[in-house]
């Protein structure tokens, strides 16, 4: 349902950034998932994809956001601090051995594939690790050095053993570095940077479990303008090939699960799909024209939609649609309905607080005044809950259903059921 979804709105290829849900074999057993895609599943995705005319590119992570790798006791010695997963430590050999064996698996499953990322960004505490800081000692060197220094063994690798294919990275460790060192040490191979640039609209628009990210093939440089940023300029003398390459490179649309591998699910898919829509058709058309608008009311199958508000009306007609119509009702009814029922009733308030409900007393006159209520509301809630998992579980594995509902739903409903279950 995605992939022609994405195809439609202008899109040509898909990142997938797979961490743990790739079907790792052998020594790198131990990375998988209870739930990581079969091998089956990865040729389906790229068959599904190459129907309607979409790339799809691996995003492997070299560097930073490794959690998914350095969590495990086996390859905790490769940390660049000890206590901290984030970060792979360049100085240790077998980081690039397990590297090298990481991007080989990868890489073996997406044959088709002409672009390989290999992330990059947000290498933390890069540099304040025991074995970092001798190795800028003896060589004057500094954090910026140590990691092009890194991310070119790395680069050699791949055009070693997989000519032609071509490297994108994320561009926030490199826009910390001089221009005097990134062209004394440079890459060494042609690298394309992407402009580190989350999902426009919901802040938290983000799927769970790995999913697909859309790119227009075209007017990358207008990622920037639509965020309210400079492009950035080259340094004097470079060859304007080199800007017509950046220009012409694929621009991301991201919304990923997790800002890293630990922290709590973003927003589902569904519900920043009409987001998506709205940047894709943005990036094709060079601005949200009326154009580009109309295109966007008709794939998704709505009325309109408010870019203010972050709304959009109309019964729908796109990939999880009935997804996005319930966490709606979630986001903007759960939290005031039951907090008004429990806050704003003067009987409860006067007849059944805490200390009634700790001690097991009172007036049933008054409980009786609220009851039948706060039972409806309870009793609707846990309907429209039943129903929303089915929906989540047509899509998502258990876990993450449970993780969206203990996160987004049981803080406001456990506090109605607490209640409900005292005054029975």
């Amino acid at each position: 349902q995605v992939f022609p979804f994405l195809s439609q709105l202008g899109a040509n290829g898909i990142l997938i950034e797979y961490e743990d849900m790739f079907p790792f074999k052998g020594e790198l057993e131990v990375l998988r998932s209870p739930y990581a895609y079969s091998e089956e599943d990865i040729e389906r995705i790229q068959q599904l994809a190459e129907q309607h005319k979409l790339e799809v590119v691996p995003l492997v992570q070299t560097f930073g956001h490794v959690e998914f790798i350095l969590k495990h006791e086996k390859y905790q010695h490769l940390r660049e601090v000890e206590r901290f997963p984030n970060s792979f430590n360049p100085h240790v050999p077998n980081t690039l051995a397990l590297l090298k064996s990481v991007l080989a698996q990868v890489i073996e499953k997406h044959r088709r594939s002409t672009w390989i990322h290999i992330g990059a960004d947000e290498v933390f505490h890069l540099g304040e690790g025991m074995d970092s800081k001798n190795w800028m000692s003896r060589n004057k060197g500094d954090v910026g050095t140590m990691f092009l220094k890194h991310i070119k063994e790395v680069l050699g690798f791949l055009s070693a053993q997989y000519w032609g294919l071509r490297v994108l990275m994320w561009d926030d460790m490199l826009r910390k570095i001089s221009v005097g060192a990134l062209r004394g040490e440079g890459t060494g191979t042609a690298v394309v940077p992407r402009v580190s640039a989350g999902c426009l609209g919901s802040a938290r628009s983000r799927p769970a479990t790995a999913g697909p990210a859309a790119l227009p093939g075209h007017r990358a440089h207008r990622l920037a303008e639509v965020r309210g940023t400079r492009t950035p300029s080259l340094p004097p003398g470079a060859h304007t090939a080199t800007l017509a390459a950046v220009q012409e490179a694929m621009a991301w649309l991201s919304p990923p699960c997790r800002y890293d591998h630990y922290s709590v699910l973003c927003e589902l898919l569904p519900v920043g799909i009409p987001s998506l829509a709205i940047c894709l058709q943005t990036l094709v058309n060079g601005g949200f024209t009326e154009e580009a608008k109309r295109k966007v009311l008709d794939v998704l199958g709505l009325e309109s939609v408010q870019l203010e508000q972050s709304t959009c009306e109309g019964r729908g007609a796109f990939p999880g649609v009935e997804i996005y119509h319930m966490v709606e009702q979630v986001n903007g009814h759960l939290r005031e309905s039951i907090l008004k029922a429990l806050e704003e009733e003067s009987a409860i308030k006067g007849w059944f607080s805490p200390y009634h409900r700790k001690h097991h007393f009172g007036n049933p006159r008054n409980m009786e005044s609220f009851g039948s209520k706060v039972l409806k509301l309870h009793e609707d809630w846990e309907s429209f809950v039943r129903d929303l998992r089915a929906q989540l579980e047509r899509v998502y594995f258990p876990d993450t259903v449970e993780e969206w509902v203990e996160e987004n739903i049981n803080p406001y409903l456990d506090q109605l059921r607490d209640l409900v279950r005292d005054y029975r």
